[in-house]
């Protein structure tokens, strides 16, 4: 399986947050950042913050995709 999160950059666009607020608001590594781009794995603890601050459940901000 792998993970997407087109959620999350949709509720940031509902939201009118910008991903450059979104790092800084939560002091986020810009490699973390990358991976959320990517749609690679990033630590369930960065990827709970984001949902405390978004005031969302976790799955808002992405999804588990079947690999084809």
């Amino acid at each position: 399986m792998k993970i997407s999160y087109k959620k999350l950059w949709i509720l940031l666009i509902e939201k009118d947050i910008s991903p450059v607020q979104l790092r800084t608001d939560l002091n986020i590594a810009p490699g973390t950042m990358t991976k959320l781009r990517k749609n690679e794995e990033v630590a369930l603890s960065v990827l709970l913050r984001i949902c405390e601050y978004l005031d969302c459940n976790i799955g808002d901000i992405c999804d588990a995709l079947k690999d084809e």
